[in-house]
């Protein structure tokens, strides 16, 4: 039983992998809207007043790039709840939930395989800065980096699985979704500093798993944090398995 749930779990990752790979249009349009803002507001923002408490010396590029692959590893693996709904709809959930494994390696499969595709992409992206400008302080912290990266990837897919296990209609999750990861991606401090925002917003923004994904990956690329790495790394960690049982119970409980 344990070789069959390690086999499903490489089954489900692999599936995913050539479901990527296969929808050309899927990549170019997930790197579409993360180069759009890296370019257009990196350029448009440079001497902007809202870029007050960055830190000395650093240009906005330097600053806005972690933001923008937050951004990218949010709406990625978000939007990976979407292939739950595919599949209830032509009858391959159906298929897998009668077969004799457990449904955690079957989530953990298509957590895996989330984390992988919504990877390739920031890796993409920050390729892409590379040469738009952007400057990495140590390549030595590309392993951290890849780190945070992950760990944003695996709480916003489980938390699209556990939406996406309790629907029945692909447009309606589109849009709850899109309700939530706009204010979750303007709320992070992606694109600004947190200390410019007013008061009353701050218990949203300490609140926002992304706030912390997004603090974590400026500190590893560029040196500059507005939390320490540490509560950085916990809170996100705590995130990521909250939402791992949250989405692994919804999605067992899910009927087909």
């Amino acid at each position: 039983m344990k070789s069959n749930n390690i086999q499903t779990i490489y089954v489900m990752w692999l599936r995913e992998m050539k479901r990527f790979f296969r929808a050309k249009s899927r990549i170019i349009g997930a790197l579409a809207i993360p180069f759009f803002f890296l370019f257009s507001m990196s350029f448009g923002f440079k001497s902007s007043f809202m870029l007050s408490g960055m830190p000395e010396g650093a240009n906005y590029l330097d600053f806005l790039v972690p933001g923008i692959l937050g951004m990218t590893m949010l709406f990625s693996s978000t939007f990976a709840g979407l292939s739950v709904l595919s599949d209830k709809e032509f009858g391959f959930l159906k298929e897998i939930m009668v077969a004799p494994v457990k449904r955690s390696a079957i989530i953990f499969g298509r957590i895996l395989g989330g984390v992988t595709t919504s990877l390739i992409q920031g890796l993409l992206i920050l390729t892409i800065s590379l040469f738009l400008g952007f400057k990495i302080t140590s390549f030595l912290n590309i392993l951290l980096t890849i780190i945070f990266m992950a760990l944003i990837g695996i709480v916003f897919i489980g938390f699209g699985i556990a939406i996406a296990s309790k629907m029945e209609d692909m447009h309606g999750f589109s849009m709850i979704v899109q309700f939530i990861i706009f204010p979750t991606f303007l709320f992070s401090g992606a694109l600004f500093p947190i200390n410019n925002f007013p008061v009353w917003l701050k218990p949203i923004i300490y609140i926002n798993p992304l706030t912390y994904g997004v603090d974590g990956l400026r500190a590893s690329l560029i040196g500059f944090s507005q939390f320490s790495l540490l509560l950085d790394f916990f809170v996100l960690m705590g995130f990521a398995l909250l939402m791992v049982v949250l989405g692994s119970w919804l999605f067992s409980t899910t009927e087909v």
